[in-house]
């Protein structure tokens, strides 16, 4: 009966904490990145170039699925339990794409598959995007890079740079995230708004005018 007694009060023992150990387990939270669509604006005139958009480069600690966040210039984290559900080389790019195409300045805006018949090609790079908690106070931080060039004479004709930051108001990674969401905006619209289609055109003789 002793025995019996001190196996039943084991087994019980056992899952009660079993049943702990489970009612405690973590999961991770999951993100995206979210940014107005494009606007079409009126298509322009004329003969029209093609753009094929490479998808973008990163860092590769901006490559392993976890939000960052800094506590020093030197010093990388990562949120163990907050993740990106898309990978936000992968949103940038086709962000891009879109804002390109709804320009109506180019007769075609793919995406780069490794083979393209276009006139044109942009590479670029998400050199930073990250929450930054030095300086005081928690902000965060969005770094565009991108370059386009004429794939006939095999030169670069344009290349740009964006960086974009703002405070978080609110200390959770769900208002850190809608932050960065805003500054990839606000970056987009600066590293695109000095591209001249008419004159990277111009700079190829070959285009036909």
């Amino acid at each position: 009966m002793t025995r019996r007694l001190i196996a039943t009060f084991a087994a019980l023992t056992l899952s009660v904490c079993l049943t702990g150990c489970i009612g405690k387990t973590r999961f991770p939270a999951y993100y995206t990145l979210h940014v107005p669509p494009a606007v079409d604006a009126p298509t322009a005139q004329g003969t029209r170039p093609s753009l094929a958009v490479r998808e973008f480069r990163s860092p590769a600690y901006l490559r392993q699925g976890a939000i960052v966040y800094r506590t020093s210039p030197e010093q990388i984290g990562f949120y163990q339990y907050h993740r990106w559900a898309v990978d936000p080389r992968e949103f940038l790019t086709k962000a891009i794409i879109d804002r390109l195409r709804a320009t109506g300045k180019f007769a075609e805006v793919t995406a780069y598959d490794g083979h393209s018949n276009a006139d044109f090609i942009l590479s670029g790079s998400l050199d930073k995007i990250e929450e930054v908690d030095y300086e005081g106070g928690v902000k965060v931080e969005v770094s565009l890079s991108a370059d386009i060039t004429d794939l006939r004479a095999n030169k670069a004709v344009w290349t740009n740079t964006a960086l974009e930051s703002a405070p978080v108001e609110e200390r959770n990674v769900p208002a850190v995230v809608a932050e960065m969401s805003q500054a990839m905006d606000r970056a987009i619209q600066k590293l695109l708004a000095p591209l001249n289609v008419s004159s990277i055109s111009r700079l190829n003789p070959s285009f036909p005018k």
